[in-house]
C-alpha cells in the first residue's frame, strides 16, 4: 500500500477527525485542547487568551467557547487564517516585535491569562531535526509568554520527546508553580507528541533563572548533555518576549 492511500484510509477511520467535522471545528486538534481543558481547567470565563500557531483555527474556536463573551482571544500564525467568530486573528511572526506590538494593541493594557501553542515546524521527515526545531519553537514561545502573561497565568505548548526537552521543562519549572506533561487521547497513537502544561506563573522566576531567558537555559542544558550549540557571551543582551532586555532589566 502506498503512503498516500494509507494516509487516506487512516484519516477516513479517524474518529476525532469525523467528530471535529460534525461539530464544526476546523481541525481534529480542537479535541486535544478540549481534553487539556477538561483536565486542567486552564481557560476561565472572561480570560484573555493568546493562541500561537493558531492555523487553521481549531484551538482558537475552543478558546472562544471557554472564555465566553467577556473574554478576549487572539490567534497568531505565519499562515493566513480565516476569521474565527469572537477572536482577533493576526498574520505575523511571533518572533518579530511588530507582531508583539499588534498583540499588545489588541490587549489594550490587559495581561494574558493563558498562552497556548500547538505550533509545529514544517516537517523534514528527519525526526531529530524536526524535534530540535520544535524544541526551539516551544522555547521561543515560552519566552514570548513570559513577556505578557499575568502572574498566576498558564502556558501550554506541544513538545516531542527527545534531546533538550528536560532543559525546557526545567526552564518552565523556574517560572511556574506547577509543570507537567499530558498526552490527550486525541493525539494520534503513532505520534510522540505530548503537551507541557504549566500553571500558576510565578510573580518572578526562581532565583537561579532570574536574568536569564528560557532559550539561554535550554542552550546551557544542551551543552551539558553534549550537544554542540553556539556559545553566548554572558555580556550580550538576552531575548525575552522578543524585546531586547539587559539582564538588569529582566530581573
Amino acid at each position: 500500500m502506498n503512503l498516500s492511500k494509507r494516509w487516506y484510509q487512516e484519516n477516513r477511520r479517524d474518529p476525532w477527525r469525523r467528530q471535529a467535522k460534525s461539530k464544526g471545528y476546523r481541525a481534529r486538534s480542537a479535541y486535544k485542547l478540549k481534553q487539556i481543558q477538561e483536565k486542567f481547567q486552564l481557560i476561565r470565563e472572561s480570560d484573555v487568551v493568546l493562541d500561537v500557531g493558531c492555523h487553521p483555527g481549531g484551538w482558537t474556536q475552543v478558546s472562544v467557547e471557554e472564555a465566553g463573551l467577556e473574554g478576549v482571544v487572539i490567534g497568531v500564525d505565519l499562515k493566513s487564517t480565516s476569521p474565527v467568530e469572537g477572536a482577533s486573528i493576526i498574520q505575523g511572526d511571533i518572533s518579530q516585535q511588530e507582531t508583539i506590538d499588534r498583540i499588545e494593541e489588541l490587549l489594550e493594557g490587559r495581561e494574558l491569562n493563558v498562552v497556548l501553542s500547538d505550533i509545529s515546524p514544517k516537517l523534514t521527515g528527519r525526526y531529530d531535526t524536526d524535534q530540535a526545531i520544535s524544541l526551539e519553537l516551544s522555547t521561543m514561545t515560552l519566552d514570548v509568554a513570559m513577556g505578557m502573561l499575568a502572574p498566576g497565568g498558564a502556558f501550554v505548548t506541544k513538545i516531542f520527546q527527545g534531546v533538550g526537552i528536560e532543559g525546557l521543562i526545567l526552564a518552565a519549572k523556574d517560572r511556574f508553580a506547577n509543570v507537567q506533561r499530558f498526552a490527550p487521547m486525541a493525539s494520534r497513537n503513532a505520534s510522540s507528541e505530548t503537551y507541557l502544561v504549566c500553571r500558576n506563573r510565578l510573580p518572578k522566576p526562581r532565583k537561579g533563572a532570574r536574568g536569564k531567558s528560557a532559550y539561554s537555559q535550554v542552550q546551557k542544558h544542551l551543552t551539558e548533555v553534549g550537544v554542540n550549540v553556539e556559545e553566548v557571551d554572558e555580556k550580550q543582551e538576552i531575548v525575552s518576549g522578543f524585546r531586547r532586555l539587559t539582564k538588569k532589566e529582566e530581573e
